[in-house]
């Protein structure tokens, strides 16, 4: 997704209005539109609390804030997906342990992940 006149070289397929904080933008994106809508609507609804919380006036702070909001909410729920990525390896490995050697998938071949045989 990328602010109009902003983006990379590959033409964008759809242009979406959207407004934030009674301003409009066209955003040229190849997510469908609803997508789009709800994005902005995300975005305008985190500024609206910033500034409802009393201590912004200005809605170019409010809008820094809500973008440091914003990415702390996606830098906690990447660092969530990759504790859950571990443990499902975690437990993947502990299944094949128990698995006959023929079942354990290409990688093992008769081993633990440790390379040694199994107990």
């Amino acid at each position: 997704m990328s602010v109009d006149g902003v983006g990379g070289t590959t033409p964008p397929r759809t242009s979406v209005k959207v407004q934030i904080l009674g301003d409009e933008y066209t955003i040229r994106t190849d997510a469908p539109a609803a997508h789009t809508r709800e994005v902005a609507a995300h975005v305008d609804r985190i500024i609206r609390q910033v500034m409802a919380s009393g201590s912004v006036v200005e809605t170019h702070k409010a809008a820094i804030l809500a973008a440091l909001q914003v990415t702390d909410e996606l830098f906690r729920a990447r660092s969530e997906a990759r504790e859950l990525a571990a443990r499902e390896r975690e437990l993947g490995a502990e299944v094949r342990r128990w698995l006959p050697p023929t079942k354990r998938g290409e990688g093992a071949r008769g081993r633990d992940e440790d390379g040694s045989s199994p107990a």
